[in-house]
């Protein structure tokens, strides 16, 4: 094992912010000298888990390995509870009175590995198949039952989407996490095809037919000739964390990461309400939800107006046509 390509691949990782049992998990790979593999990890969602899955590949030329790209998969499954698993129940055609069980840590996974089973099989919960919730069963590879709490989870397809990388430089755990939910985050180390850096915020183009390799193509917003300026965007609004300048310089860059974040805004009651509010550059305003995730209207939380910075904000959003670009950017 080269230890100088294991020190470059962990740093690679951490630096994207993948959780550290990865780093841990890629030595052992390495020490086993695995031509091609894969290392899972998870990030919270609004609806269920974000599944992630990092593939790594050892070079024909040397005892390299390279970390080039990561699949990310968000559905609408909850995660389980501690001491539970999601599971895939068959049938063993070799001894019926023991079927087959295969348990995942990924609701994702267990869902899209159900839906390939051709056979009598069942999908379900819990601590072991003795005490197992039936989520969804078949027999002779036809769908014969799903609970109808799961229903929506079930036939909601995941949103996927590979995240390339290149010499460790590519869009972070986090950002691709919120991108997935349809977030929009902030890059100012891009580089156009002829090597010439630039920012942008981006998001992924979910109006668009998918790429040759399934994947959506990116809607960029570039900084600062698209017009949005995040912290005049935030001082629109009635957020009492603004107030202060710490926490407002933690709110600016968990937005530029994409996240929808908990703040205190002040409605037109003049209340103080707890409410989770996310940064939306493409219209230059910030969308609101309530802890449930349904959305609020942002009228209430906004402060008067001048004329002149409606006109500029008018503008702005005139321009977007002209200046977001629609692409398949890999890093």
């Amino acid at each position: 094992m080269n230890l100088n390509n294991l020190d470059d691949l962990k740093n690679e990782v951490n630096n994207l912010g993948f959780n550290p049992k990865v780093a841990d998990e890629l030595e052992q790979h390495m020490k086993a000298e695995h031509k091609y593999f894969t290392l899972k990890d998870q990030f919270p969602g609004d609806k269920g888990l974000v599944d992630m899955t990092l593939h790594f590949r050892k070079s024909n030329q040397s005892d390299f390995y390279a970390f080039n790209k990561y699949e990310v998969t968000a559905g609408k499954v909850p995660p389980t509870v501690e001491n539970q698993n999601y599971m895939v129940i068959s049938e063993n055609k070799d001894n019926k009175e023991k079927p087959l069980v295969k348990t995942f840590d990924s609701p994702n996974e267990a869902i899209e590995f159900f839906k390939k089973q051709k056979g009598t099989s069942e999908l379900a919960l819990g601590e072991s198949p003795e005490s197992k919730q039936n989520l969804a069963s078949k027999e002779n590879g036809k769908i014969n039952y799903i609970n109808k709490d799961f229903r929506s989870a079930y036939f909601s397809p995941a949103m996927k989407q590979t995240f390339y990388v290149k010499e460790g430089n590519g869009f972070t755990a986090r950002q691709a996490a919120n991108m997935v939910q349809d977030r929009t985050v902030y890059r100012d180390n891009m580089m156009t095809s002829l090597g010439d850096p630039y920012k942008a915020w981006i998001r992924l183009d979910f109006d668009q037919k998918k790429d040759d390799y399934g994947n959506h193509k990116f809607k960029q917003f570039h900084d600062p000739s698209f017009g949005f300026n995040l912290e005049k965007t935030l001082n629109d609004y009635k957020i009492k964390e603004l107030t202060d300048p710490a926490k407002k310089a933690e709110i600016m860059q968990a937005m530029r990461h994409g996240d929808r974040l908990a703040v205190t805004a002040v409605n037109g009651e003049n209340k103080e309400i707890k409410v989770m509010a996310q940064a939306v550059p493409r219209y230059g305003k910030l969308d609101f939800f309530n802890e449930s995730g349904t959305r609020l209207k942002r009228e209430p939380f906004e402060k008067k107006i001048t004329t002149e910075l409606s006109q500029s904000k008018s503008q702005g959003k005139g321009r977007e046509k002209e200046l977001e670009e629609s692409q398949s950017v890999k890093i």
